[in-house]
């Protein structure tokens, strides 16, 4: 399936389409307002690096994401008693497939998730549990992680001693994110829901890490979002736990003291510095490149689920 979200867009949007209009463009989600407590999210084969939208995307990146995101989806709601979710359920409703082509509608389904129409909270919340890329720079430079003061001799990729909890600010497509201390996100959000995204962020990175470890592959840090529902609960939501969002590390080949090889878009990021395009607009990006970061997201996708 072409990486082109306009693609998707004719399919969905327009006079005698399933929509009149598209609810929300993300750096790689497509949203439809199913109803008014629903939402349809497809995952397009676009891919960010440093906040900017690639020219070309990486095929078939969209199923990858939302497969995984389900598989995660469903092991945490097993593993953490009471975890509340944005998820619905997976693939297309019968109301919009019905007034799609077969094939166009599989193709889609492949990608789609219904989650809950809820209030996002401002904030990317960010785990860290091994110290590298931009906290990595910081630490060197003061001693800080986000502003965290961090125990003195720490190689790089090193493990901390336990994980940390890094906000960010959540900007708006074509901005940039910003990274902020637990203190500005407390003000950001409120003293009382940082506390609980902080303490719900620690628990599924841990208990991801631990299955994942099982597995081969280190999540040296993710990023989670939540929304809060109709009750004032904070939910999970958006995806979870995928090369777009994390550092996944092959553990037979972790080595502290360097930067490790990855399955992720780490790769991507990594060529972009070298060629010197990082957070330029308009990169198309070589085919050896798109090959190789696809087949990075297929091997963790096939390793952990």
């Amino acid at each position: 399936m072409s990486s082109d979200s306009a693609i998707i867009d004719s399919a969905l949007v327009g006079e005698g389409k399933p929509f009149r209009d598209i609810f929300a463009k993300g750096k790689v989600r497509d949203v439809y307002l199913l109803d008014s407590s629903a939402l349809l999210f497809i995952a397009t084969d676009r891919i960010s690096a440093y906040d900017v939208i690639l020219s070309n995307g990486i095929p078939q990146k969209g199923s990858l994401l939302t497969s995984l995101s389900a598989f995660w989806f469903a092991y945490l709601s097993r593993q953490i008693p009471g975890l509340k979710t944005h998820l619905i359920s997976i693939g297309l409703p019968p109301s919009v497939r019905d007034q799609l082509e077969a094939n166009r509608a599989e193709q889609l389904s492949q990608r789609s998730m219904v989650v809950r129409k809820l209030e996002m909270f401002p904030l990317e919340s960010i785990v860290r549990g091994y110290i590298t890329g931009s906290a990595w720079k910081e630490y060197q430079t003061s001693g800080t992680v986000h502003g965290i003061s961090i125990r003195p001799g720490m190689k790089e990729s090193e493990r901390f001693d336990q994980a940390i909890w890094t906000p960010s600010t959540k900007a708006e497509v074509g901005d940039k994110d910003e990274n902020i201390s637990p203190a500005q996100a407390a003000a950001l959000v409120g003293k009382g829901y940082a506390a609980k995204i902080e303490k719900l962020s620690l628990q599924l990175y841990e208990t991801a890490h631990a299955y994942a470890l099982e597995r081969g592959i280190i999540i040296a840090d993710t990023k989670f979002e939540f929304a809060k529902d109709e009750n004032g609960e904070v939910v999970v939501a958006d995806e979870v736990l995928t090369p777009d969002s994390s550092r996944f590390w092959p553990l037979d080949k972790y080595e502290p003291g360097r930067s490790q090889e990855s399955y992720d878009k780490q790769y991507l990021r990594d060529w972009l510095t070298k060629s010197g395009l990082k957070g330029k607009d308009g990169v198309n990006m070589p085919e050896e490149i798109v090959e190789g970061t696809r087949r990075r997201y297929e091997d963790v996708s096939r390793l952990l689920t």
